[in-house]
């Protein structure tokens, strides 16, 4: 019987080791055969009509048959740049999205997205972010990123990329479009939390922390396009630096896509570089670098670099340039032939009728909000609300609900968001879920950007007459998002004053914040007893927050940035090496170092205990691997979720590294009682360090492997591994 079963496991795993052959084949052919079509098409092609094609969505050639690549940003849904329509579907934000700590949800959320893509006519997105969030909140693009941590941005940025994509025999169909690794790389190493601003790391630094993402978006992924970065680096601008986009992207990752330049980035190496001295020589830069295409959006001829204006005369009297020309021509075209387009007629789009998202979308939209939230702080168990011993719930705040705009999108969906159907704030979504049952008293208190305190006494009013206060609280696209940057972190205006306010009045307070950055929140840790994080929660915020206040759902989200206790503290991020331990001892003097709230923590409704992590072998070789287990159960009275985490050492090594590294989690469903082992893999991936050579080795020696609750040493247990 045992030969039977092992005749039958080797038969299988020679069948899928055929049918990968065969993918494999199948793909190579195909390759091949756009090669031969980009080659014959490449050869009709004029001078114009070359430069013409490397412009984002440059128009169809009808001359040579070829399609229109039409783009958009995806980065949590879909939005059309200079335009706002077709109703699409806006997720949460992408800060949100991490904080589920689960990648499938990602992955389906960005397939969604494509077909809605798809919908609209567009096939290339510029989406996802890949930048680790650095821990300078000052930087308004914090909200785009996955987190601090490059292993998490990575897997979230892997499935991302694969659903927007498709993958194998789906990749780029007709359901699925090309997305955009951006911002590549190192993007928010800058030095004074400034969008595009100055700067400075070594070599190690961008290698531990940076391009990981990267590397799994080109290897894993296999993602199509990549988007470089505003800054420089080692000197030279990232759209003229051949080391980061030949040597590395291209010849040591592997990366054969196209690479689009960040929005009039090429142009910038004369305006904002000054290393250019005009904006033909910015041009030939870019082209010699392997920048592909031009992103100059709204086409303002006066900011192109590639364009026959600028192009044309100087390529016809120094013919060796028409190699780069050639070699970026034929990376678009082969995207648009991979994508179908010229087998496909281009969609004819009423703007006042098509609709591109429907309620399948929308109601999943809503769950991903509803993972996403995470709870800070619940002292004497004030959550969840009891709807049959409330009489009356006053709801106060700037970001307690907004009106649909009259132009452009919500300021509280956060950036890169289209404009939606209908949006839920927390005011629609609190009447719908209490409707008649319990009195909503609402009183706006403040604006988010203002410092008058004129509607302070209605907001006072509504929480006295109130059985309890839902305090709605944050930032919103005024005063966070891309060049949203802030010399600050407190909450902007008089919003602290109105917390300040809202608690004089003794009623029970629950803070619910709506914000797209880490914020030092010192006054609402320490006075108000039930916090909520739920970021830019999409289209459906505001009934996934009521679900949460009422005990339909059981948060539990994770957060994926560490929050400062002030922003002299900035960068604040559990990847720390070790600090000195002289004089001072590595603290600061009449302040706390650590975190407000670290990487990794949430709270739930109920609770969890976690076993002594187990080593399936102790010891393993250099080139062996093993695994850890450890048992999770719920030790309270509700069903709830659980992210489990595991973070790796090497205790002594050739060089310096981080105290801990995320290697491993997985989001797991307890009923109460249950318990689940939770496995993860220790192999070279999860153990190897950059040596002094800058080669990922494992060396011998001792591993500290913890895995708990959070990034915080007192929620983590610890088992030594050794290698030999």
């Amino acid at each position: 019987m045992k030969k039977l079963w092992l005749a039958g496991l080797m038969f299988a795993a020679l069948i899928n080791v055929y049918a990968q052959t065969d993918s494999k084949q199948l793909k190579t052919k195909k390759e091949a055969e756009i090669e031969k079509k980009v080659a014959a098409l490449l050869s009709q092609m004029t001078l114009e009509e070359k430069i013409a094609e490397m412009t984002q969505d440059a128009p169809a050639n009808e001359r040579l048959g070829i399609p229109e690549m039409k783009y958009g940003e995806a980065l949590h849904g879909l939005w059309l740049v200079l335009d706002y329509y077709g109703n699409t579907t806006v997720y949460p934000q992408a800060v949100a999205c991490a904080s589920t700590w689960e990648p499938e949800l990602i992955k389906k959320m960005a397939s969604q997205t494509a077909k809605e893509a798809r919908a609209l006519g567009v096939t290339h997105c510029y989406s996802p972010n890949l930048d680790v969030y650095a821990g300078d909140a000052r930087y308004g693009r914090v909200e785009e990123s996955y987190g601090e941590d490059p292993y998490l941005v990575s897997r979230m940025g892997v499935a991302f990329i694969e659903g927007l994509q498709g993958t194998g025999e789906e990749q780029f169909d007709e359901n699925h479009v090309i997305a955009t690794a951006k911002h590549f790389v190192g993007y928010p190493e800058n030095r004074r939390g400034i969008n595009g601003g100055f700067s400075d790391m070594s070599e190690r630094r961008l290698r531990e922390v940076y391009l990981p993402p990267f590397e799994a978006a080109v290897k894993e992924a296999e993602v199509g396009c990549v988007m470089p970065g505003h800054q420089d680096f080692n000197g030279a601008p990232c759209h003229m630096n051949t080391w980061l986009l030949k040597d590395i992207l291209r010849d040591e990752l592997g990366f054969d896509g196209f690479i689009v330049s960040d929005n009039n980035d090429v142009g910038r190496l004369e305006t904002m570089h000054f290393i250019a001295e005009n904006r033909t020589e910015a041009a030939i830069l870019g082209l010699k670098a392997g920048v592909d295409m031009d992103l100059v959006i709204g086409k303002n001829v006066d900011l192109a670099t590639y364009h026959t204006n600028v192009l044309k005369d100087t390529v016809m009297q120094a013919p060796s340039l028409v190699k780069y020309i050639d070699k970026a021509v034929s990376r678009i075209l082969t995207a648009k032939y991979k994508l179908g387009l010229f087998d496909t007629k281009p969609k004819e789009i009423d703007t006042e009728t098509v609709e591109a998202g429907n309620d399948e979308h929308r109601e999943f939209a809503l769950e991903i909000a509803e993972k996403s939230i995470i709870m800070l702080k619940n002292d004497n168990n004030l959550l969840p609300l009891d709807v049959s011993k409330i009489k009356s719930l006053a709801v106060i705040g700037p970001n307690a609900h907004e009106e649909r705009p009259k132009k452009g999108t919500y300021k509280l969906l956060g950036g890169y968001s289209g404009l939606p159907p209908y949006y839920v704030s927390v005011l629609d979504g609190l009447k719908k879920k209490v409707g008649d049952n319990v009195k909503i008293n609402y009183a706006k208190g403040c604006d988010i950007d203002s410092f008058s305190k004129e509607g302070f006494p209605e907001a006072i009013s509504a929480a006295k007459k109130s059985d309890a206060v839902v305090l709605v609280v944050g930032s919103s696209h005024k005063t966070c998002g891309e060049g949203g940057d802030r010399a600050d972190l407190d909450l902007y205006g008089v919003q602290n004053e109105l917390v300040e306010a809202i608690h004089k009045t003794g009623k029970p307070v629950i803070v619910v914040l709506i914000n797209g950055r880490p914020l030092s929140i010192n006054y609402i840790a320490e006075k108000i007893p039930s916090v909520l994080e739920t970021w830019y929660g999409g289209m459906r915020a505001g009934d996934a927050v009521a679900n949460v206040l009422f005990g339909d759902v059981n948060p539990g989200g994770k957060l994926t940035m560490s929050f400062p206790r002030d922003v002299g503290q900035v960068p604040v991020t559990y990847l720390e090496r070790p600090d000195f331990i002289g004089s001072g001892k590595g603290q600061y003097r009449f302040s706390d170092k650590s975190p407000l709230f670290p990487f990794g923590y949430g709270l739930s409704y109920t609770t969890f205990e976690y076993g002594a992590p187990k080593l399936e072998n102790e010891s393993i070789s250099v080139d062996g691997s093993t695994t850890i287990s450890v048992e999770v159960t719920n030790t309270g009275d509700r069903e709830g979720d659980e992210v489990v985490q595991m973070y790796v050492r090497d205790d002594f090594a050739s060089v310096g590294r981080y105290l801990k590294l995320l290697k491993g989690f997985e989001r797991i469903t307890l009923k109460p009682g249950e318990t689940k082992t939770v496995r993860f893999k220790l192999g070279f991936d999860e153990l190897n360090i950059l040596n002094q050579d800058m080669k990922k080795v494992v060396e011998p020696g001792t591993f500290t492997i913890s895995v708990g609750a959070s990034s915080k040493a007192e929620d983590l247990k610890t088992v030594s591994l050794t290698v030999k």
